[in-house]
């Protein structure tokens, strides 16, 4: 590590379960971002900031008017630029060090299956059901931790799947994928512009966790955040023996 690292990354380095050996873990990183809007934007920026050596962001959309209420790695000079060339040029303002690569891609299963191999951590800051799930998939086939956020009108939730521990439940043990439930997207229902931060930067926290080896991740749990009266929730989710993506008896069968 240079001086000019131990000089940016000291504030890491004085805590004592991280160091200069998990600061180094993280340099050594590779974060895979699949979504670059309200949630993939606090989490590039932290992990960009705490110094992720690489750092790969997905998306397929262009920065909107509209996106910048909440996405705040976009400016209004950079309106109708890809989203992820918009915020490879934010992470790189912050911290020139680092590696970023921008794909401007759907994430699709076969990209997802390719992208997440390469990956230390995979955090899904997506906006859709279908995606979500794909997402989980490729995680559980890869074996590569995910940190996946959500957040809609005032409500945001939180999930750590940590594939490397049998005991750990997947995002299809909750939501079974066949669920059908109703994507409610921000262009038609809203959502607060703090909260995609609060669970964004949260994300980023998991990941950093995860990647410098401290602390214990939220694995086995669901938080909830209704931010009308600001109160977490709590869900101990079990794995779930019959699952369709991390069962024993269907993983492969569903991948």
């Amino acid at each position: 590590m240079t001086d000019d690292q131990l000089l940016r990354y000291s504030r890491h380095i004085l805590l004592d379960d991280v160091g200069i050996e998990g600061q180094q873990r993280l340099l050594d990183a590779h974060a895979l971002v699949i979504g670059a809007g309200g949630l993939g934007s606090p989490v590039a920026l932290y992990l960009a900031s705490a110094g992720v050596g690489h750092i790969t962001l997905v998306d397929d959309d262009t920065v909107d008017l509209t996106n910048l209420q909440r996405q705040v790695a976009h400016t209004t000079a950079r309106v109708g630029q890809p989203k992820v060339l918009s915020m490879a040029q934010a992470l790189r303002e912050i911290n020139p060090e680092i590696q970023v690569t921008a794909l401007q891609a759907r994430a699709d299963a076969d990209g997802l299956q390719q992208w997440a191999q390469h990956a230390h951590v995979v955090l899904d800051c997506s906006d859709n059901y279908a995606t979500r799930h794909a997402i989980n998939a490729a995680c559980v086939r890869q074996q590569v931790p995910l940190v996946a956020g959500a957040a809609s009108r005032w409500d945001g939730q939180l999930m750590v799947v940590e594939t490397r521990q049998a005991t750990s439940p997947c995002y299809a043990c909750l939501f079974a994928p066949d669920a059908g439930f109703e994507d409610l997207r921000c262009a038609t229902m809203g959502v607060l512009a703090p909260l995609v931060g609060i669970i964004g930067a949260m994300q980023a926290a998991e990941a950093i966790k995860l990647l410098s080896g401290v602390g214990t991740s939220l694995a086995g749990q669901l938080l909830m955040l209704n931010a009308r009266s600001m109160q977490w929730r709590s869900l101990q989710v079990p794995r779930n023996p019959e699952c369709r993506v991390c069962g024993t008896d269907h993983q492969h069968a569903f991948l």
